[in-house]
């Protein structure tokens, strides 16, 4: 190869970015990197998305509570047992039988609110406890679990066997008014 021809060569490469060596300023390509505040923006934007796809997907299992924990959604029915243990732990018992059945006994510190009420009482029901939906055998407490749901109640379960099994059980019930 000749000088002149290297000469041209030398030229073309010094002119051509990608053969010159990597400088604060450029890349290889010839771009400039984004500053450190556009990085820093890049973060805090994927951040934020990442935060509401949390909100959103746990979003579902928010309940309206004092501490604005989320809350595993409660079973559709619960046993005796276990709605024996949420009323100790302070859960409202729904009782939605009617007043006679209510008078000859029932669930000491419940609630009577008819089932074919219950649509138009919403307002005596607690949104801020879990509810426990009691009848006689466990058909129509499933009935006023799902007017409570639909209304927005989410804390909500039906007993299963109703109150012929709390009986059954050996827990308390009472009489009268």
């Amino acid at each position: 190869m000749s000088k002149k021809s290297q000469k041209t060569n030398l030229k073309k490469a010094a002119s051509n970015p990608a053969s010159q060596p990597a400088s604060r300023s450029t890349t290889r390509a010839g771009i400039k990197p984004a500053s450190k505040s556009a990085s820093k923006n890049i973060y805090w934007m994927l951040g934020a998305l990442v935060l509401i796809a949390v909100l959103i997907t746990g979003g579902v299992l928010l309940s309206p509570n004092t501490s604005g924990a989320a809350t595993a959604a409660m079973p559709k029915e619960i046993s005796v047992q276990e709605a024996y243990a949420m009323r100790q732990d302070g859960a409202f018992i729904l009782d939605v039988r009617q007043p006679e059945e209510w008078e000859e006994y029932h669930i000491p510190g419940s609630t009577l609110i008819p089932l074919g009420e219950l649509e138009t009482r919403l307002d005596e029901v607690p949104k801020d406890k879990e509810i426990v939906v009691v009848c006689r055998s466990g058909n129509r407490s499933q009935q006023g679990r799902d007017i409570l749901a639909s209304a927005g109640f989410t804390q909500v379960t039906s007993m299963a066997g109703g109150l012929k099994d709390w009986r059954s059980n050996g827990y308390e019930t009472v009489s009268g008014p």
